[in-house]
């Protein structure tokens, strides 16, 4: 890529700071799903409908995706360890304003500037992958990554527990409170990278098309992804109003309690950075997609049953989080100076999926229920099969 160098002495990756790395991950990124398992009690509180509040979750991704376009790229840039600093900030205004909001539209905003802000992770993991030799890139990557998802998934348990016994607002207030002692660690444990490019911020940006244009594997990455995301934000944005009504009857506190199932999927994941550096990612990533087709067809037919729910979670997350991984792994190995930029490219497109199955799982819950979301699932994931399978025909060909 044109107006870019080599970096500068990169620093050692230590155990400490890949610790340091995947715990950030996680606390940053659970930012991004406190609001899910808390949507039915945010509809009663405001008295507007559940696909009202359904858009919280969504406007929140939307969030994601674009603070990761305008933000991400500037690793590439910028000091890395100084950008997160900053951030740092603007995430811990973001939620203090969520604790306060005083109407649903207000909530909305602010769970848009959640969603912007919370993208450290994006910075985190192209960094971890860079301080680490090549041949260990997908196991350094995938315990990074395992963080982030066991992250996404343990936030709707905590937060489901605190909006059951202490009101969604205090989990906003909690949350700030830690961001603000995640950001004083950070500021001693994270080593800083100096950076490669070299250019202004507008070509920066137009690199982004470039790199796309350039790299076939990062447009089949960024699809696959992306269609696989869709499902996993259809499926968890939708529980909370299944399990609130008949025959579980239950509350926020039992829908978070389903991310602690979803943990063991994202555990047994990570096994996947150490399969894609023995080059086996495809063959795998097919196995991995059709997971996901089969959890949807056991919620079709578990929608009274926890045991079968819970068996459909367990696959779907490791379906979707091993999917994800190998995805991150094939993208970093592509440019090397280039991989916060593609990693933008890679998680716009992938968080703009999730909050297209949240919307489409919503619209599918207000008419159909909890049929019209197993529907919705089934084609995303179909697709995502069959763009993979496509994608490797086509190479066969050649």
């Amino acid at each position: 890529m044109q107006n870019s160098v080599s970096s500068a002495t990169t620093p050692t990756l230590t155990r400490l700071n890949l610790w340091v790395m995947s715990i950030a991950s996680a606390m940053v990124v659970a930012n991004l799903y406190y609001n899910q398992p808390l949507l039915g009690k945010i509809s009663a509180d405001f008295g507007v409908t559940e696909a009202k509040a359904g858009s919280i979750a969504m406007v929140t991704q939307i969030g994601y995706a674009v603070g990761m376009f305008f933000v991400i790229p500037l690793g590439d840039m910028l000091k890395r360890k100084r950008l997160i600093m900053i951030d740092f900030v603007l995430i811990i205004i973001s939620l203090l304003l969520a604790a306060f909001t005083t109407n649903i539209f207000s909530l909305i905003v602010v769970s848009f500037l959640i969603g912007a802000t919370s993208v450290i992770p994006q910075l985190l993991i192209p960094m971890a992958a860079h301080l680490s030799k090549p041949e260990e890139r997908g196991r350094t990557v995938g315990f990074v990554v395992s963080g982030l998802l066991i992250g996404i998934l343990l936030s709707r348990t905590v937060s489901g527990f605190v909006g059951e016994h202490l009101g969604w607002r205090a989990m906003f207030l909690i949350a700030a409170g830690m961001m603000f002692v995640l950001w004083a660690a950070l500021f001693f444990l994270l080593p800083e990278i100096e950076p490669s490019y070299k250019g202004n911020y507008k070509s920066l940006m137009r690199s982004l098309v470039q790199l796309t244009k350039e790299e076939p594997l990062l447009r089949l990455a960024a699809m696959r992804g992306a269609l696989c995301y869709a499902c996993f934000g259809a499926f968890w944005t939708t529980l909370v109003f299944l399990l609130e009504g008949p025959p579980f009857y239950t509350g926020s506190d039992v829908a978070g309690a389903f991310g602690l199932v979803g943990a063991f999927g994202a555990l047994g994941a990570s096994l996947m950075g150490r399969i894609s550096d023995k080059g086996n990612a495809f063959a795998v990533t097919t196995i991995t997609i059709l997971l996901i087709v089969v959890s949807f067809i056991i919620f079709g037919l578990s929608s009274s049953s926890i045991i079968g729910l819970v068996i459909g979670v367990i696959l779907m997350d490791l379906g979707v989080q091993a999917t994800h991984i190998a995805n991150q792994t094939l993208v970093f190995s592509l440019q090397p100076e280039a991989r916060n930029r593609l990693n933008t490219v890679y998680m716009v497109t992938y968080f703009m999926g999730g909050a297209a199955g949240t919307y489409l799982a919503s619209l599918a819950w207000q008419h159909w229920q909890w049929n019209g979301v197993v529907v919705v699932g089934l084609v995303l994931s179909s697709l995502a099969l069959l763009v993979h399978l496509r994608f490797l025909k086509q190479n066969r060909n050649k």
